[in-house]
């Protein structure tokens, strides 16, 4: 069988056995694909993907930091590798992946918003404002950022910043902004 046709035959068999949740079988088929075409995107992101699904973190950041590597102008690349390197701790790296994300799209919201958590562990506060309210812009129904975005009011001593976050949030959000008065213990009205 010539390689471009054993490339497809494995690949087959890789969504095949994803489907039969047999990961462990399909990895080694992306393995093999990847012997034949190294830089192949689709068989370096499903290897990154079943890794991490596994649970072998490690080697699937390093499958990741691979995929990104070789196809540095990919969006999807840099933003799952943002996550997986905050997830890992390493925020410094994190940051420097959010930041590629936003050279490459600088509307992807959730981009920002991966960039805020980051932030928020250094305890820059300033500077995730400024990127909740850019992920907010984008994102305005989303409760996430204006939830991040009050809890760093609270903790930069801006409490009236924070009320008046969870009075909007009151108007399509009102679990959202019951649980921010519960974990703050501020109360906002929805007329004020």
């Amino acid at each position: 069988m010539n390689a471009s046709l054993n490339y497809y035959f494995l690949k087959l068999q890789a969504i095949v056995l994803l489907v039969l949740n047999q990961k462990a079988a399909a990895l080694e088929r992306f393995e093999q694909m990847l012997a034949l075409r190294p830089d192949d995107f689709y068989a370096l992101a499903s290897r990154a993907q079943v890794l991490a699904q596994l649970g072998r973190k490690d080697e699937a950041l390093a499958a990741q930091e691979r995929l990104a590597e070789r196809h540095a102008g990919n969006l999807a690349t840099w933003f799952n590798l943002g996550y997986m390197l905050e997830e890992a701790g390493q925020h410094a790296r994190a940051e420097e992946a959010f930041h590629r994300v936003l050279e490459i799209d600088s509307k992807m919201d959730r981009a920002w918003y991966g960039l805020a958590l980051v932030l928020i562990q250094a305890r820059r506060f300033d500077e995730a404002v400024q990127a909740l309210k850019k992920n907010t812009e984008l994102q305005p129904m989303s409760p996430f950022g204006w939830y991040q975005l009050a809890r760093v009011h609270v903790d930069r001593h801006e409490p009236d910043e924070a009320v008046k976050i969870i009075r909007h949030l009151k108007g399509f959000e009102p679990k959202v902004a019951a649980q921010l008065e519960r974990e703050t213990g501020l109360r906002a009205t929805q007329s004020a």
